[in-house]
């Protein structure tokens, strides 16, 4: 080759010297393309080879009996839960008495049954969770609550809760997770259903759904107010500074910096230390500690029950492996001496990659999206819900609505009361795509009244964090014209402060 340039070199009439020169520089390229290609490969065996090793470690065995007392655990959980939100009577407060419901955006075709069947479908609902929890037809128990669960969280917005969020999640990842491979009727009645081992992979999916509520609460709670002004537990904990015994220190802010920095660092790390097996129990105790506290402190609802029932699935299998098989060992009802440990059947598919790797990664994402808006995230709420944003702000606004007859220039007020419960009021009150979407119920309404295409303005005052109350939105605005999409809503006006 060497001479083949040569001659061609000499052909184009230059010196030696010149000839000599551009072969260096030849194979000088040469070795720098020689080597890149060498690094590339490299690169390319240890990408795949990375590759190959994360694969093999997500499809090692894993014991089941973690997945079993999940189960049962969360399936108490979701009993316990339906049977409390039926003797509470909010079907009929939430679902049956509204006039107006507020609407997930593309999901307003989802509308509320006839009473006698809202009931009905609480029930079918509630019977779902009781056969997750002994593990009876669990696929389809599964289905069903999964499907009736979104189907309630769907009917009003409003409503939403990030632990109702967790719950649907949770629950959809069990259709996947063979969760019920023990300690379960299904087993009882068909042996060969039962599993001592399972994919890692089914594990590690349920603990990052975990992981990502305290995780993003955590960083969430990364902000100024937060840290460096111990709001908004300034305003909230002194109204708890008469409770017995420890009710004085609530007055003091000093607690409520404690408070702050303490449910931040919690939040963050408490994952990192359930799932070392030295610092896992002591984590444990944290965590029904921190939990037990804000379920007193504050209305969360359920969620501190779900999340101490939740997080034991990050204790060292041996843990659990103890407790099954004490409990297999008494010969109870949900094992059978035909039970025997059958080769694993769930592999990790290229479907099983897909889905493993799209929720993760939508997981992660969902969270962050609050990034792309601009404006202040608790003043916008772009991005608000779905990120696991727990009790971080003191929000509350009045919203006074207004119709004008577009032909007689007639403008009368609304009555709020008179379309939305005190919830719906309160939640419309301080969140923008509530507001648009009344606003445009209104003009229907009054469009149905005969009144010739009304304009639908609003006076709406927020406050945030304690801060005096501002002006929200544009009140000359007709809010009927505004269109609602995923876009930043302009006659949302800047946060002041």
């Amino acid at each position: 080759m060497k001479k083949v340039n040569q001659k061609f070199l000499r052909s184009q009439g230059l010196t030696e010297r010149t000839q000599s020169k551009m072969l260096g520089v030849r194979s000088v390229f040469s070795l720098i393309h020689s080597f890149h290609s060498q690094v590339q490969q490299r690169n390319q065996s240890k990408e795949l080879t990375a590759q190959r090793n994360l694969l093999a470690w997500l499809t090692v065995p894993v014991s089941s009996a973690p997945f079993a007392v999940f189960r049962v655990l969360f399936g108490f959980a979701l009993v316990f839960s339906s049977i409390r939100f039926i003797i509470l009577g909010w079907i009929d407060d939430q679902y049956i008495s509204p006039v107006f419901h507020f609407s997930y955006y593309g999901f307003s075709w989802v509308k509320p049954l006839p009473p006698i069947m809202l009931y009905g479908l609480y029930g079918l609902m509630t019977l779902a969770a009781l056969l997750i929890l002994i593990g009876f037809y669990y696929r389809i128990a599964t289905v069903c609550f999964f499907i009736l669960f979104n189907y309630f969280e769907l009917l009003d917005k409003a409503y939403y809760l990030n632990h109702y969020y967790f719950v649907s999640l949770t629950v959809f990842l069990l259709i996947v997770i063979p969760t019920h491979s023990r300690l379960s009727i299904d087993c009882y009645l068909k042996p060969e259903r039962y599993r001592v081992r399972l994919p890692r992979w089914n594990l590690i999916l349920l603990q990052l759904q975990i992981g990502c509520v305290y995780f993003f609460a955590g960083i969430a709670k990364m902000n100024a107010d937060w840290l460096f002004d111990a709001l908004p537990l300034r305003i909230w904990l002194p109204a708890h500074n008469d409770l017995p015994l420890v009710g004085s220190i609530f007055s003091y802010v000093e607690t409520a910096f404690v408070f702050s920095w303490a449910g931040m660092l919690f939040d963050t790390l408490i994952v990192f230390f359930l799932l070392w097996k030295r610092t896992q129990f002591f984590a444990y105790a944290t965590v029904v500690l921190f939990h037990s506290i804000t379920g007193l402190l504050f209305p969360i609802g359920l969620f501190p029950l779900v999340m101490i029932f939740s997080t034991p699935l990050f204790f060292h299998h041996q843990f659990h492996d103890r407790l099954v098989f004490w409990i297999e060992s008494k010969n109870f009802f949900i094992y059978t001496s035909k039970s025997i440990n059958h080769p694993l059947q769930q592999g990790f598919s290229v479907i099983h990659q897909f889905f493993f790797f799209s929720y993760i990664t939508l997981q992660i994402l969902i969270p962050l999206r609050s990034f792309l808006y601009s404006g202040n995230l608790y003043w916008t709420e772009n991005g608000y819900r779905f990120s696991w944003r727990v009790m971080l702000m003191e929000k509350s606004g009045e919203a006074t609505f207004y119709v004008k007859d577009s032909t007689t220039g007639r403008e009368g007020m609304v009555i709020n009361r008179e379309f939305l419960n005190a919830t719906q009021e309160k939640q419309m009150s301080f969140q923008p795509d509530m507001i648009l979407e009344f606003a445009h119920f209104l003009h229907n309404h009054y469009s149905q009244k005969g009144m010739k295409n009304p304009e639908v303005r609003a006076e709406v005052y927020v406050t945030l964090n304690g801060r005096p109350s501002q002006l929200f939105i544009d009140s000359t605005r007709n809010l009927a014209l505004e269109t609602e999409n995923f876009f930043e809503k302009k006659w949302v006006l800047p946060y002041p402060y």
